[in-house]
């Protein structure tokens, strides 16, 4: 792959990058590489792992100002996207549609000889990505008819998305993430774990696609109120132990209270608060089996500013006292 950066302070920045395909080894061991960027650009990294048909790679940058990178790729993949932080936006000269991302937004991307201009803002950029052979992939596409057009688009070499819309990374995305990149085996063991990981990232991306285009056909809730919801459920796991109300809920993503509260029962099957108290109750079990914390500490950490009535919430989910979960 060839990129060319566009800046004003680099009229033209010439980096060759090797195609993907060069560093899949073929003695069931990987590679791994980074690059750090520190110059007047920006400062932040770009690590990758390379091994039997699959590339992981993530980096973290600050940029100095607004960046244009023209590419050239030569290799064709299907890629698992992550943005995790930072807004960017990809133009394509052989596909139909603009690629845009947003925080926190992910999508499923497949590309055959892409060129065309990538746009970086300088409010700072994190992404993950995993980028996989098309062979690969296509073992774990389901058979369902919403991912049909994905497969003939992959059989006839045409780039493009598996869906038009982006998704919002869910909380149990964000830990597999964050596994992956913390991931401290070696050897053999580090393969086995990322390549099961990376099978149950993909799971995951998946499920929420067939779920979203299931809910949008057999509900009355309209695409645009499902990703509000989505969006809703995706700021309280972001904001567990933060105090709001319905309606600031709702205000958060440009909606009313008795839309939310009826949709997202109809999409979650749950209420907003049980969703809530479930997610607090589940990371406090975590939090006291795995982290050593007292009651009162966890209590906090979860917004009870009462340790009794988390004490008493507790209870109610699991069946014991957390003091006695922590003593097991």
């Amino acid at each position: 792959m060839r990129l060319r950066i566009h800046t004003s302070d680099f009229p033209e920045l010439v980096i060759e990058r090797d195609d993907p395909r060069m560093f899949y080894p073929t003695n069931g061991l990987f590679k791994e590489h980074s690059v750090t960027l520190n110059n007047r650009l920006g400062r932040g990294y770009y690590k990758e792992i390379y091994f039997d048909g699959i590339h992981i790679g993530h980096g973290n940058a600050s940029l100095s100002q607004q960046t244009l990178v023209d590419f050239d790729s030569q290799y064709e993949t299907v890629e698992m996207h992550f943005s995790l932080k930072g807004f960017s936006r990809s133009n394509n000269h052989n596909m139909a549609q603009k690629i845009d991302f947003s925080p926190c937004q992910h999508n499923i991307i497949y590309a055959n000889h892409l060129k065309g201009t990538m746009e970086w803002n300088d409010d700072g950029l994190q992404i993950f990505e995993i980028n996989l052979q098309p062979a690969f992939f296509a073992k774990y596409l389901p058979e369902d008819h919403f991912f049909q057009s994905f497969k003939k688009a992959i059989e006839k070499g045409s780039s493009c998305l598996i869906q038009n819309e982006n998704n919002w990374i869910t909380n149990e995305m964000y830990e597999i993430i964050h596994a992956i990149i913390h991931c401290n085996r070696t050897g053999i063991y580090k393969k086995m774990y990322l390549e099961a990981k990376v099978i149950e990232l993909l799971l995951l991306q998946l499920e929420q696609i067939q779920d979203i285009n299931t809910s949008a056909t057999s509900s009355k809730l309209r695409k645009k109120d499902i990703d509000k919801l989505y969006a809703v459920r995706e700021f309280i796991i972001q904001n567990m132990a933060a105090p709001h109300t319905l309606n600031d809920l709702a205000h958060q993503v440009g909606t009313n209270e008795q839309t939310l509260k009826k949709g997202f029962r109809e999409l979650f099957n749950t209420t907003v608060f049980g969703f809530w108290n479930d997610l607090k109750m589940d990371e406090a079990r975590k939090m006291l089996q795995d982290n050593g914390m007292s009651v009162s500490e966890v209590s906090d950490a979860v917004g009870y500013k009462n340790p009794q009535h988390f004490t008493t919430a507790f209870k109610r989910k699991f069946g014991i006292v957390p003091s006695h979960l922590k003593r097991a």
